[in-house]
């Protein structure tokens, strides 16, 4: 498993995936939209290869909420 670290993503970037995100959650529709961003966080630590990046993550979510 890799562990690369690449950089962080540029404004119009962040933009694109915000934009993206948002219409798959609409795909997924009301009912499935919890298990969607659960699965995808999934594949996300996944590819990140570290729990502690990860844990992280989620702290910093969280102290924004």
């Amino acid at each position: 498993m890799s562990t690369t670290t690449s950089a962080p993503l540029t404004v119009a970037a962040l933009e694109q995936v915000y934009d993206r995100l948002a219409r798959a959650i609409d795909e997924a529709g009301p009912e499935k939209s919890e298990l969607f961003l659960v699965k995808l966080a999934l594949m996300n630590a996944n590819a990140l290869g570290d729990p502690a990046i990860f844990e992280a993550h989620i702290a910093a979510t969280l102290m924004d909420m």
